[in-house]
């Protein structure tokens, strides 16, 4: 019997692979893809390295013109920090010293007005006893027990002038009043040191025996430079009336570099920020009641900032 007719067996084709030349070509474009990505990452990290470095050093430097500008402007304000009242009647007119329920940053020399209405009166302090709460002055009215006693005006020296020993220069400035308004006045130094690339604050109640030296724990701003120019930190518009003389504007001029390199230039970014037209407004009335003649207004500089100002 004839064999039934059988189809012959083929092998099964065995699954093509890429060839030398087709490797070869796939792994050059990925090295191309791969150095195209990696240069721009690498170009995304320069840009971010750059806008980092200039938003700390615009930071920094708007923080610290902030602080200076809104301190210049509070500079020469006084206040008591608490109501005062007479504890005692004031029975003559004359030289006497009084007791009143707080004597807190009163100082020789200090105006303060007494009373209200028509017997109303500013008296210049020539003591005062914190350890029993009294004052001495000329008085010129009678007052009755619990009569109002207040002080108004503003420090002519709230700023203190360049003319005044040990006053400010143009890379030290010194103020001092109520200059955040809280009722205590404080003394302040910025100390512009572009030797050692710092700006020290340093701040001290008015009455402290003594301001401490300058530490690290007292820089504002680190890395600063000589400004373009020569500019100096500080500059001072003065006026002299009647032998006093009263800081009506400040310009303050401050430049930053950068702590880091900039990785697109390889050179350090600066920054100057320039405040011409700070006025201390305490200061500038002052100075516009002297113009006027009217002086029981203008306190003069406490013992205990003189003390302070070397």
């Amino acid at each position: 019997m004839a064999r039934a007719f059988e189809r012959p067996l083929t092998r099964a084709r065995s699954a093509e692979g890429f060839s030398l030349a087709e490797l070869v070509v796939s792994a050059a474009v990925t090295s191309v893809v791969s150095v195209i990505m990696v240069s721009g990452m690498l170009r995304l990290n320069d840009s971010h390295t750059t806008i980092s470095n200039r938003t700390d050093l615009h930071a920094g430097v708007r923080g610290a013109t902030e602080l200076l500008q809104h301190e210049v402007s509070q500079a020469g304000r006084i206040v008591l920090p608490a109501p005062v009242t007479l504890s005692g009647a004031i029975a003559a007119a004359g030289p006497q010293t009084v007791v009143v329920n707080s004597t807190a940053d009163m100082f020789i020399g200090e105006q303060l007005v007494i009373d209200s209405g028509p017997a109303q009166e500013t008296v210049a302090l020539t003591n005062v006893d914190t350890a029993t709460n009294t004052i001495t002055a000329a008085f010129g009215n009678t007052h009755l027990v619990n009569a109002p006693v207040t002080v108004q005006g503003g420090f002519g020296t709230g700023i203190v002038p360049t003319t005044t020993t040990k006053g400010s220069t143009t890379n030290v400035l010194k103020l001092y009043g109520d200059i955040h308004g809280s009722g205590h006045m404080v003394y302040v130094e910025y100390t512009c040191d572009t030797v050692a690339g710092n700006l020290y604050r340093n701040m001290v109640p008015f009455t402290a025996a003594s301001k401490p030296a300058l530490t690290p724990s007292h820089i504002l701003l680190s890395n600063v430079w000589p400004n373009p120019g020569g500019t100096p930190c500080f500059t001072y518009q003065q006026k002299t009336i009647g032998g006093t003389t009263y800081v009506v504007d400040v310009a303050i001029t401050l430049t930053l570099r950068t702590q880091f390199l900039d990785p697109v230039t390889n050179q350090f970014q600066t920054e100057t920020k320039a405040l011409l037209n700070v006025s201390p407004r305490n200061v500038f009335d002052a100075w516009q009641l002297a113009s006027l003649g009217m002086t029981n207004r203008i306190q003069p500089m406490p013992a205990s900032v003189q003390a302070l100002l070397p």
